[in-house]
């Protein structure tokens, strides 16, 4: 395979753990191995700049977004850092700060990877004012309400009169914490302990951010997972998605009752109390704070490796999750000297964990059905302490996984949870195979309706093709229908669902819009929850045609495709009717994607419930005001928004631009067409635009020519 081949190969299977990742919350890597499938392409890329491709998964943003939420920009944006997964590129790092400060004395404030969801907490006069999640860096959600049920984190700070003896009883415990041992003492010049004597008194600023992450404590998560397998409803991935889920709750009672936990690590503001992160921290946790006890101020490079060698051990002991170690160029001063890259701060690295690993019985192999048919095999095994939790099933992807190993049933096999996501079986040990172990089969049956399973060319799945008659499907089409991203009936939910479809309510997601509050009143108490369901589903009615598109849950087509199909075809008549090459004009529509929607318009079954819905009154095409603001004015154009703006938040410019044919793109190219800038445009970005003679576009500029 020449390089050009490996690069699209890599991108196309960067762009299905990606989604596997962000949108089914179910991995089948780990960081480590797809980190390094992104550094392999990064580096082919670089080796062969004329296969640049805006849409490469080395361009992709990660996020974090819910439209449900208010969205806020923050003040700093909230970079990601580097990640490393060897000594060396520790050493790497520390001489480039080295040579970055050139020659200056440094320390480096060694800490804790938790691995939760990234929260901005902002506090004004010592009251919780605002938390806001990472979301893309720039934008985060507002979750203040929800973050304010986390007991861990202060609402008010402690009151100055009451501070001194306070903060004298917390210097007692960070002193027997330091006498712990010599990973977590500080010496000064004569060699004895510091304590935080010196900063008792240190009063907070009037107004200053602090980060951290929100966790699932282990525990939690065990007992969550156990609760959800006893109801038959899907268990979380790891203690991060259930963090992350929990929080993006809309009832803030729910995530009171999951008990989150949250460690800060962070302080920023124009009034902090001194130039050292290590003694901002420790001034923050004597305001009330929780702040790892795993932290630690070195000089060497030989200390950063005995604090990543104790706790590459110690972390297992520890009650949340963990996958690295986090190191920091101590003082501020230095942090702005040092600066930063495109994406990341050059005053800090992530040193990564590699995966625990162990061994375990193979003793059945099942299957389950998704939403869209897909036939996932499930390896069931002895139980086996992981990473913290008891495991005792692991994905095998799919039948090429299967055979790559020549599973048998009662190998022994080995597993990881790298990064401590689902578990993934990553070897066998054939030594100790069993004279009479079988081969592993994949089944040629749907385990649900027996229907013959099918494999598309160029897929790695075997489906179910029964999609209006297999139950799992019918379940997992109408869950998907009700999502937010689709019919935002959030009145409903999966175990609604299931209900309604045991009790014979409900078949197809047309049935929903059958439904009436007698139905579902029960013995009569629960009129007021019954009407608000009929309510939900009432006002499902007005959601844009280019959702209903993507609710219909045709195989292979996701938001974006259906943001196109719905821009192009204009209504579903149109679209219905539309061929297979007439679709793959379509930029981003390809074979296999359109013939699956012609596949789907083709059974009569679903064709049925498309005109049961439009008779329902359903949005069956582009609103007026949708057509009027459609134009083919920036067809063609690959247009790359930066820098923060007046008139529209970034979202609705790029929603402006989908609207007028142009095409959203991440970075700047030869091929991009202009860039739209406002404030505070990255130099670097500003930089190569001026080195590839692209056009630069202000705001002001831009809705001229767009209105013009």
């Amino acid at each position: 395979m020449d390089e050009i081949q490996r690069i699209n190969q890599l991108r196309k299977e960067l762009h299905e753990h990606n989604y596997r990742y962000y949108v089914l919350n179910q991995p089948t890597i780990g960081d480590q191995e797809f980190d390094f499938l992104m550094h392999e392409l990064q580096d082919l890329e670089a080796r062969h700049p004329e296969m640049a491709d805006p849409n490469s998964p080395t361009q992709r943003v990660g996020s974090d977004l819910n439209a449900e939420f208010r969205q806020v920009e923050h003040k700093y944006p909230m970079l990601s850092l580097a990640n490393t997964y060897n000594e060396q590129d520790v050493a790497d790092w520390y001489e480039s700060v080295k040579k970055g400060l050139a020659g200056e004395d440094f320390e480096v404030c060694c800490e804790m990877k938790y691995d939760g969801l990234s929260i901005s907490l902002t506090y004004v006069d010592g009251k919780l004012t605002q938390a806001v999640t990472r979301g893309d860096g720039v934008h985060g959600d507002d979750v203040t309400a929800n973050v304010k049920t986390i007991r861990s984190i202060p609402l008010v700070l402690k009151q100055r009169s009451q501070e001194t003896g306070d903060r004298r009883q917390e210097n007692t415990h960070a002193i027997k914490k330091s006498l712990k041992g010599d990973l977590f003492a500080t010496s000064n010049d004569e060699g004895n302990l510091q304590t935080p004597d010196s900063r008792l008194l240190t009063p907070y600023p009037h107004e200053f951010e602090i980060r951290g992450e929100i966790l699932m404590p282990w525990n939690v998560f065990e007992r969550l997972n156990k609760e959800r397998e006893a109801a038959e409803e899907p268990l979380f991935a790891n203690p991060r998605n259930a963090a992350s889920g929990t929080l993006k709750s809309q009832k803030s009672s729910l995530v009171a009752s999951r008990q989150l936990d949250a460690y800060l690590y962070y302080l920023l503001g124009e009034e902090l109390p001194a130039d050292g992160h290590y003694e901002n921290l420790e001034a923050a946790r004597l305001w009330g704070f929780k702040i790892s006890e795993g932290m630690k101020k070195v000089k060497t490079l030989q200390e950063i490796y005995d604090f990543i060698n104790y706790w590459d051990k110690e972390r297992k002991n520890l009650p949340v999750a963990t996958d690295g170690i986090v190191l920091k160029v101590n003082s501020l001063r230095q942090q702005r000297s040092l600066g930063f890259t495109a994406k990341s701060p050059r005053w800090a690295i992530a040193y990564k964990f590699k995966a625990e690993r162990v061994c375990t019985r193979l003793n059945e192999v099942t299957y389950q059905v998704g939403r869209t048919g897909a036939v996932t095999p499930v390896a069931n095994m002895d139980p086996v302490q992981l990473a913290g939790t008891t495991v005792k099933r692991a994905t095998l992807n799919n039948e090429d996984f299967i055979r790559s190993f020549d599973l048998h049933i009662g190998d022994y096999v080995y597993v990881e949870k790298g990064g401590e996501i689902i578990p993934k079986i990553v070897g066998v040990d054939i030594d100790q195979r069993p004279i009479i172990a079988q081969p592993v089969q994949f089944i040629k049956r749907c385990p649900e309706c027996g229907t013959p399973l099918v494999r598309y060319e160029g897929e790695a799945a075997w489906y179910c093709p029964n999609d209006t008659g297999c139950p799992p499907q019918i379940k997992g089409r109408i869950e998907h229908f009700i999502a937010r991203k689709a019919m935002n009936i959030d009145s409903l939910g999966p175990e609604t669902i299931d209900d309604y479809y045991r009790q014979g309510l409900i078949h197809n997601i047309a049935d929903l819009y059958d439904i009436d509050v007698q139905q579902i009143n029960g013995d009569g108490s629960r009129t007021k929850s019954a009407q608000k369901i009929v309510n939900g589903i009432a006002a499902s009615k007005d959601v844009p045609f280019e959702r209903v598109v993507f609710a219909l849950g045709i195989r292979f087509v996701g938001e974006t495709s259906a943001k196109l199909l719905a821009r192009h075809f204009k209504n579903i008549d149109a679209l219905m009717a539309a061929g297979l090459e007439e679709l793959q004009e379509i930029e981003g529509i390809g074979e296999v994607m359109a013939k699956s929607i012609i596949t789907y318009f083709h059974d009569e079954k679903n064709r049925e419930i498309v005109e049961r819905l439009r008779g329902y009154g359903l949005q069956m095409e582009l609103s007026e005001a949708q057509t009027a603001q459609t134009s083919d004015k920036l067809a063609g154009q690959s247009i790359v928004i930066s820098g923060v703006f007046a008139h529209h938040s970034r979202d609705e410019y790029k929603t402006i631009i989908e609207q007028n044919g142009g095409k959203n793109v991440g970075s700047i190219s030869n091929k991009t067409s202009f860039i739209l800038a406002g404030e505070n445009m990255g130099p670097s970005k500003l930089q190569k635009a001026e080195k590839l003679g692209i056009r630069i576009l202000s705001e002001d500029e831009f809705l001229k020519m767009i209105e013009d």
